[in-house]
């Protein structure tokens, strides 16, 4: 498929081209930059992360989500990050099993991602993949994390409401203060609240929040604690409400346009540390000499430097 074609049948609606782009985002292929670049017109899409620990019911919660936002009649695209596989670099998790009852909806749209090797599980793919849902057509676009190591910090950087999940009984209390989440999340969701000891965990975590408020500098947004049974269906409603009301108050309050801006630097910050690095890489391989002084004095920032002095 040309790149002209591609973005026609894009700008038509046609889902496959939509698919055919995210692979090419996810493979690195550059051509896929001129079909970015024409979309620039199209709408942006608001941004809802999902993190937290394994086993608190993440992919149950944005199931039953999306279960709702297509009763609203919403166009819904969901990420899924999966730790890679270390051979294929592949997703191997497999989420979009998980929400198979989707599958044929013509306005929903799941893809699992590959964490590309990053700590926390969301690459760079992510962001662009973010740009061509939102220029498809798709509000909201859900992100939904693998939920280890820093994951819950690249979710916020990356999403417009950063909601974190918690379920009673997993000493959930000691990550929070070890991964900083207080300051990141906008929503909390206490999910499994079928589960014994739900009311303890809203009240650990409402003591947690009154804690961390400074004197003098009180928070404008207070993270409201919404509790939710996915399974059952439950909660789900308040949840959304929760998010809808974290989006006007971004909006009204000229938020929502500086954390775009600070996005937008990010993600060109990363883009040139992605180009350098496959400069470094490929001067390495085609100099030989270049390589033997390395090898032999073992400067890695002096070898960097001169290979990026080339290029300007």
């Amino acid at each position: 498929m040309s790149e002209p074609d591609l973005a026609a049948r894009f700008r038509s609606g046609d889902v496959r081209a939509l698919a055919r782009a995210i692979s090419m985002v996810e493979k690195r292929d550059p051509s896929v930059r001129a079909l970015g670049e024409a979309l620039t017109d199209r709408a942006k899409a608001y941004v809802v992360g999902f993190t937290g620990a394994p086993g608190t019911g993440k992919s149950t919660l944005v199931d039953a989500l999306v279960t709702l936002l297509r009763k609203l009649d919403r166009s819904v695209a969901v990420i899924a990050t999966d730790p890679n596989s270390s051979f294929t670099g592949g997703a191997i998790l497999g989420d979009r099993i998980r929400m198979q009852r989707h599958a044929l909806d013509p306005k929903v749209f799941i893809r699992s991602m590959g964490a590309r090797g990053h700590l926390g599980g969301l690459s760079l793919a992510a962001r662009e993949t973010i740009r061509l849902l939102g220029a498809f057509g798709f509000d909201p676009v859900i992100i939904e994390t693998v939920g280890v190591g820093q994951s819950e910090l690249e979710v916020a950087a990356v999403s417009n409401t950063t909601v974190v999940v918690l379920t009673p009984n997993l000493g959930d209390g000691v990550q929070m203060i070890k991964a900083g989440i207080l300051e990141i999340a906008d929503v909390f969701v206490v999910n499994k609240a079928d589960l014994e000891g739900h009311h303890r965990a809203v009240t650990e975590l409402r003591s947690m929040l009154s804690l961390s408020n400074i004197p003098g500098s009180p928070k404008v947004w207070k993270p409201p604690i919404i509790a939710t049974s996915a399974a059952r269906q439950e909660g789900i409603e308040e949840l959304w409400a929760a998010v809808e009301a974290h989006r006007k108050y971004l909006t009204s309050t000229g938020r929502a346009e500086r954390l775009a801006a600070d996005r937008l630097k990010e993600e060109t910050a990363e883009v040139a540390a992605e180009i350098a690095r496959e400069r470094v890489r490929q001067a390495l391989v085609e100099d030989p000499a270049l390589t033997e002084r390395l090898l032999e004095k073992g400067t890695p920032y002096a070898t960097a430097e001169e290979i990026l002095d080339r290029t300007r």
